[in-house]
């Protein structure tokens, strides 16, 4: 547990992983990303492509049509008093403007009157002009006459208002105004607030504003139905939310969205206000889901003109069929190039804000929302913790390739679970910051990977790949743990050979002929060692000391030492015959196997370890070498390597013996061949000497003498036989004592 823990790749992943969520957590600790995961939303839209909307609602635009046909604008009070007695007559349902009149459309009015009171003054006493100075008077009330289409109206007329955002928006405005101007708009508060306790009341988080901007009062008086039409772009200016409440004193107004479609279904307007802050608004049966701010996701349904424009020159001059406008929630506001509110959306950088409030109501008629979990920071939290960790526990596994394949497609993963959350369910869920932390824990653990971990492979493939094959270098690559300094036990073959009487070679050569020789000669040996997954553990001169079974794995290592013994010593049979032609020069290597425990690693200091072996087994492989001397072999084996190794070699047993430095016996076999290569001769031979061995250790000189001889007739000059023909001469006119167990006493190493 405590290893894993010190583990670099996890370490570095926990680093990354509190760096992103506290960057996640934090606002504006890094505003490019913030910036990059809202264009991701843009991105998310464009993917989706548009939505059929409903047909619920459409647009009077004043457009650049109505503009040319009924001047410019502003237009008087009167024209926009026709177009809502036109639009009611037509049946439509409820007329909201996205327009604000703040100031009188009276000067005509104001004139008539200075002459009235004029011809007052001057007692000109003429009852027809008095009438129509009257008349004239009423007629060019602008702001009565809208007041009055407003309270004729079949539909109901909501009016639009905005609020001063910031201090310094409203500095032009006393206190006394401010007030008037608050209570005008108190038709556009929330009719039903629902706090769910005294801590959500005094706590919640509105997005509180400085001042109103009404309408007049004769045309605010005229309907019970007003909201705000503020919008509030993101940092990189796009509209993404419409700010559903704001808090002025300690009041809380709708925006115009809102108070439209609640007259639309006539139904009063409530907001539900929990621990956190707002928990959305409803109107009827409708739900509108929030943030804690109370902002409302906007769901647009594509590009501008989803949603029907019609031309208000169209409409007041009975161009329109009433069925485009029956039942309607009519919204009237300005497109005209150059007049009207610009907006940028995800969809296009020229948008009318007008369409931008049809977008809204649409998707809550239709219940089609996006929106972000309550506790969205927490699910950013969960989504950077599964991505992080489990790369961060599945890059040090695998190589670099499949490394990078893995952490693309987990990233495409996300990135597409995403954008199916997004289309299908309407969730909005960060994607730049698990993406960021995902790539950079990817990035510093390669980084890692390549500066550390590939330069200690780098080091173990430099420092073995001369003394282990290929195979076995790839594994310590994998399991570098393998070559800390300390040892551990394991089962190996140990192996050791020399070169018989390479003194008197060395003195018969040059220098340089000696290096020249002795390199081709090791050279060609270790190659056999390596292709058989050994590992040369050192040389000393003319010697090579190696093991079989570590630092590789090998469950096959006697047998594998055994093969490779046989190709040695194969391969050493046409070198002489080469050298013999070249040189005038006979070598032959003798060999020492044993198979058993042994405590194999880096042995030495921190600064300078070396890799090897030491035990019991590698002191009896090394005597086993020299014991050749003997019995005239050249490659023997400890009864252990043969009891590995013997379903596919020929051996013969030679004797039991007690090598210098140990009192247990152990039998020896001397290293024949392969089994599909040994010769019936040499079976003939092993039989004959079998049967010397067993009459030897029953003290029978004369048979034993006999069956050896039998063997050297076999198979002449064999060495092991004449070594036990001695050596029972040798007992037979000096018998060994009557307790002897048959082994033979190496006196020497």
């Amino acid at each position: 547990m405590f290893k894993k823990l010190k583990s670099p790749s996890l370490i570095i992943t926990l680093l990354i992983l509190c760096a992103g969520i506290y960057a996640s957590s934090s606002n504006s600790v890094i505003p490019f990303l913030d910036i990059i995961e809202l264009k991701t939303i843009d991105l998310r839209f464009r993917a989706r492509g548009e939505k059929v909307p409903g047909s619920s609602v459409v647009l009077a635009v004043i457009d650049e049509k109505s503009l040319k046909a009924e001047g410019k604008w502003i237009w008087p009070r009167k024209k926009i008093a026709d177009l809502v007695t036109r639009l009611s007559d037509a049946g439509a349902r409820v007329i909201a403007f996205d327009i604000v009149f703040s100031e009188s459309d009276n000067k005509g009015t104001a004139i008539l009157q200075d002459v009235h009171q004029t011809v007052d003054r001057l007692n000109i006493n003429e009852p027809g002009l008095t009438n129509y100075l009257n008349q004239m008077i009423l007629q060019s009330d602008n702001d009565r006459l809208l007041a009055e289409a407003i309270i004729n109206s079949k539909a109901n007329v909501v009016l639009g208002n905005f609020f001063h955002i910031k201090p310094e928006e409203a500095l032009h405005m006393n206190e006394e105004i401010i007030a008037a101007k608050a209570a005008i708009i108190s038709s556009s508060t929330f009719q039903n607030v629902q706090y769910a306790s005294e801590k959500a009341f005094i706590n919640a988080p509105f997005l509180e504003v400085s001042a109103p901007e009404s309408n007049i009062p004769v045309i605010a008086g005229a309907t019970p139905f007003s909201g705000y039409f503020n919008m509030i772009s993101d940092k990189d200016g796009v509209v993404r939310w419409i700010p559903g409440v704001f808090k002025f004193k300690d009041k809380l107004y709708a925006h115009l969205s809102l108070k439209a479609l609640s007259a639309y279904i006539d139904s009063p307007l409530g907001i539900f206000v929990g621990e956190v802050g707002v928990d959305g608004f409803q109107t009827g049966d409708l739900q509108i889901p929030t943030d804690e701010l109370g902002r409302i996701m906007i769901n647009y349904r594509g590009g501008a003109k989803r949603f029907p424009h019609i031309s208000a020159t169209d409409i007041l001059n009975d161009r329109v069929d009433p069925r485009e406008l029956k039942d309607k929630l009519v919204i009237i506001g300005v497109t005209a190039i150059g007049v009207y509110d610009l907006r940028v959306t995800p969809f296009d950088t020229d948008f009318p804000g007008v369409e931008i409030n049809a977008n809204l109501i649409d998707s809550i008629l239709s219940q089609d929302f996006l929106y972000q979990p309550a506790l969205v920071e927490v699910y950013n939290i969960i989504a950077m913790l599964i991505l992080g960790f489990f790369l961060g526990w599945l890059l040090p596994k695998i190589k670099v390739i499949p490394g990078a394949i893995s952490a693309l497609g987990l990233l495409v993963g996300y990135i597409f679970l995403c954008l199916y959350l997004f289309t299908a369910k309407g969730v909005v869920l960060n994607i730049v910051y698990p993406v960021i932390s995902t790539l950079f824990i990817y990035i510093s653990l390669s980084a890692y990977r390549y500066f550390v971990e590939e330069g200690q492979k780098r080091f173990i493939k430099n420092a073995f790949s001369t003394y282990l094959a290929p195979a076995v270098v790839n594994q310590l690559i994998e399991s570098p743990e393998k070559l800390v300094l300390g040892g551990e036990e394991r089962q190996i073959t140990a192996f050791f050979s020399d070169v018989a009487g390479f003194t008197s070679i060395s003195e018969e050569l040059s220098p340089h002929d000696l290096v020249e020789l002795l390199n081709e000669f090791l050279t060609e040996m270790s190659d056999i060692i390596l292709k058989h997954n050994g590992m040369v553990d050192k040389y000393e001169g003319d010697a090579i000391i190696a093991m079989f079974g570590a630092p590789n794995d090998l469950t096959n290592h006697a047998e594998v030492a055994c093969a490779a013994s046989i190709d040695m010593q194969e391969r050493l049979l046409v070198l002489r015959e080469k050298w013999e032609a070249e040189k005038n020069l006979t070598i032959r290597m003798r060999i020492g196997l044993c198979s058993g425990p042994a405590v194999v690693g880096n042995m030495g200091s921190k600064n300078r370890m070396d890799y090897t072996m030491m035990g019991d087994t590698v002191n009896t492989a090394a005597r086993l070498e020299g014991v050749n001397k003997v019995y005239g072999t050249y490659s023997m084996i400890s009864e252990t390597t043969y009891a590995g190794a013997k379903e596919g070699i020929v051996a013969r047993e030679l004797d039991a013996i007690n090598v210098v430095g140990k009192r247990i016996p152990i039998k020896i076999y001397e290293l024949i061949g392969y089994k599909h290569t040994v010769s019936e001769k040499m079976k003939q031979t092993i039989i004959f000497y079998e049967k010397g061995l067993s009459a030897y250790r029953q003290c029978l000189w004369e048979q034993a003498s006999k069956y050896f001889n039998r063997a050297i007739e076999v198979t002449p000059d064999d060495p092991p036989s004449l070594a036990m023909i001695k050596r029972c001469r040798e007992y037979k006119a000096n018998p060994p004592d009557t307790c002897w167990n048959g082994t033979y006493i190496m006196r020497t190493k």
